[in-house]
């Protein structure tokens, strides 16, 4: 049995302001309706793959949960990461935890963040891969180049033409004219950062050559504890665990290194110019995403997260308007963005790291506007889900139900409220809302007062 295991960290900062801590680019809808996050874990679902262990940030497991549930899907560990530690640890840690119910299980280690538009290209170089990986090789998946690209690591194979490689080196991201050189050569891959190996395997290869790693690993990994659908590790003990890639720490050390090169259309879409490159496009070059328009213009990328967004008389632009910030850039300056996104966190900007839209338990809320004494949001409430009894020192609340039936609970008082009903909670007023319907409830919140931030909270035992 394959597990595959979802490496879900990164935060994207080159595809801002869609993309930011709070909601990655592994998360954005914007692929049919589907984020990266939810094709990937597609991809390796169905006949001989188990479900998947995904590792991602403490702060995204709201988003992890909630895009799994919306399609279906049901992880078999969802291991919240306490602080980014790179791709080493969670490489032991799948083969720990999937070891655990299968000795000879094999692991598909694989970022979330990926778009390959041949799944059958795809599964066929992970069927080739399986024997040499239940033959004790950890096998690294090349993407066979189709430019001479200097933003990927690459790895030169040795001579032939089998499915399965062998790995003469792993090569750092090159110079324009060593690329050139690689893409000449015909015997050099783009490294996509994919793995297969049984569980014994990269156990064994920790054991003989990371074994402090490992131990600190295995450590952390002791301190494992539920939390409704996830497992979470004691932050200390996790902090121990140097952070190291999986190539620095395994792959360029171990002999048993194999590769599988194949061409499924991959791109990793780092950056808003790649996001247009593999976007349906109109006679001129153009793609919108959401309520655009263009005229008399080409090659240009818009999306309109809120409002319309349209383009006139420009060429190879991107325009990217949401609720709260709009980016404008030529197609050519695409990695810049991240010089913006830093210079932003440099001033303490809110609009580098948090999305107006925010993921909770039991749904979410989404900023409509703020002001010196006041805050306007939406808020949805999901089924059978609802937010504990709590009280405010410095705001009141008032709030208006535009959709669904829900129960208010004010300083013990219980009543129902639905569609255009509202209700008002005084500063330091006891307060609990509760979905008891089928359906989500939509409601607009006000909150006024002379201190409105988010730890303004209290929070009381139910009784």
């Amino acid at each position: 049995m394959i597990f595959p295991c979802i490496l879900s960290g990164g935060i994207g900062s080159r595809l801002w302001p869609l993309s930011r801590k709070d909601r990655p680019k592994q998360f954005l809808p914007i692929f049919n309706g589907e984020s990266l996050f939810q094709k990937t874990v597609k991809r390796v679902s169905g006949a001989g793959f188990a479900p998947p262990i995904v590792i991602g940030n403490n702060d995204h497991r709201f988003l992890m949960g909630e895009q799994l549930s919306e399609i279906g899907a049901t992880a078999d560990t969802i291991l919240l990461e306490p602080m980014g530690r790179n791709t080493a640890a969670p490489a032991a840690m799948a083969a720990l935890l999937a070891a655990e119910k299968d000795p000879e299980a094999q692991i598909l280690l694989l970022p979330s963040d990926h778009l390959i538009g041949k799944k059958d290209v795809f599964l066929a170089a992970i069927e080739a891969a399986t024997a040499a990986a239940k033959d004790g090789q950890i096998v690294t998946f090349g993407i066979t180049p189709s430019e001479p690209n200097t933003g990927y690591g690459y790895i030169r194979l040795e001579g032939g033409d089998a499915a399965v490689r062998k790995v003469a080196a792993f090569v750092e991201k090159p110079n324009r004219e060593k690329a050139e050189a690689f893409l000449a050569a015909g015997n050099y891959v783009w490294n996509a950062g994919i793995f297969l190996y049984s569980a014994k395997a990269m156990i064994d290869a920790f054991e003989r050559y990371q074994p402090d790693l490992l131990a600190d690993i295995r450590a952390a990994l002791a301190t494992r504890s539920s939390d409704l659908d996830f497992t979470r590790l004691d932050a200390d003990a996790f902090a121990r665990i140097e952070s190291i890639s999986i190539d620095y720490a395994i792959m360029e050390r171990a002999a048993n290194i194999a590769c599988v090169p194949m061409a499924p259309q991959w791109d990793d879409l780092g950056s808003w110019s790649a996001i247009w490159s593999v976007l349906d496009k109109d006679e001129a070059g153009n793609s919108g995403l959401g309520d655009t328009r263009f005229l008399g213009s080409e090659n240009c990328l818009a999306y309109a997260d809120d409002g319309l967004v349209s383009v006139v008389g420009l060429s190879d632009v991107l325009v990217i308007s949401t609720r709260d910030s709009v980016l404008v850039a030529h197609k050519d300056k695409a990695q810049d963005v991240k010089k913006i996104v830093e210079g932003l966190e440099k001033e303490g900007r809110t609009e580098a790291d948090a999305h107006p839209r925010a993921y909770k338990l039991w749904g979410w809320t989404e900023r409509i506007n703020n002001g010196d004494r006041f805050s306007v949001q939406s808020m949805m409430i999901k089924p059978g889900k609802g937010l504990t009894l709590q009280s405010h020192l410095h705001r009141a609340e008032h709030w208006v139900v535009v959709s669904g039936t829900v129960e208010i609970t004010i300083d013990g008082k219980a009543e129902l409220l639905t569609e255009n009903q509202s209700a008002y909670v005084p500063l330091g007023a006891k307060h609990k809302l509760y979905n008891p319907g089928k359906i989500p409830v939509r409601m607009i919140e006000v909150q006024s007062g002379t201190y409105l931030d988010a730890d303004d909270i209290l929070r009381h035992t139910d009784l």
